[in-house]
């Protein structure tokens, strides 16, 4: 009896260590694998992986960006905000730009379709009737299954108050100099009020 049950035994375990060592064998090294894998894509992503168009059509990679602060734009031409934004976005950018502040404003026409011209139009109502220095981009979407790949990354690294989702015109992200986003601002925030969070970024405050 005590033989039967000890040999039992025996057999359930080397069936369990049997069990454990394919275990690790097969599953952990690629679960493993796997995990490292996405710690390692996510410690490497950056805005700076991206290529853009601008609002000629021309390839643009972000990479032209790297150690500079960057604030990230969904703009509109005949939208409630977009007077004092454009007004507000030029005081930051004039005060700022030659100490390594940029600012990136991209199209679109999403929001109750209020960016419905085409790329020249964006531009002349952007660079004229605004005064826009900083550089326009090529009408994007910002939300759905189109979303540029750029907006989708911004929107995983900074959810907002609607999940992965672009509220309105004058979505702000901010990035530090590594191409990381460090912060994102609602459509109503003052370009203004995030002068403070652009210096300490700069290290000019």
């Amino acid at each position: 009896m005590d033989w039967d049950w000890n040999f039992t035994n025996l057999v359930s375990l080397a069936f369990l260590g049997f069990a454990v060592f394919l275990y690790f064998q097969f599953q952990s090294p690629s679960s493993s694998h796997h995990i490292q894998g996405m710690a390692e894509d996510a410690s490497l992503k950056s805005i700076y992986h991206f290529t853009v168009k601008d609002i000629h059509g021309n390839d643009v990679s972000l990479s032209e960006y790297e150690g500079k602060v960057v604030l990230i734009v969904n703009v509109a031409s005949k939208c409630g905000l977009t007077q004092s934004n454009y007004k507000e976005l030029n005081v930051l950018y004039e005060k700022y730009k030659n100490k390594g502040f940029e600012i990136l404003a991209f199209p679109c026409n999403q929001f109750a379709g209020q960016e419905p011209g085409t790329n020249e139009q964006i531009q002349e109502a952007a660079c004229t009737m605004f005064k826009a220095e900083f550089p326009i981009f090529d009408k994007v979407e910002v939300n759905g299954k189109n979303a540029a790949p750029l907006y989708k990354f911004l929107k995983s690294e900074k959810s907002g108050y609607l999940g992965g989702s672009i509220k309105w015109n004058f979505t702000k992200f901010l990035v530090n100099k590594k191409g990381k986003v460090v912060e994102r601002y609602a459509p109503t925030t003052s370009p203004l009020k995030i002068e403070k969070d652009i210096q300490d970024l700069l290290g000019t405050s």
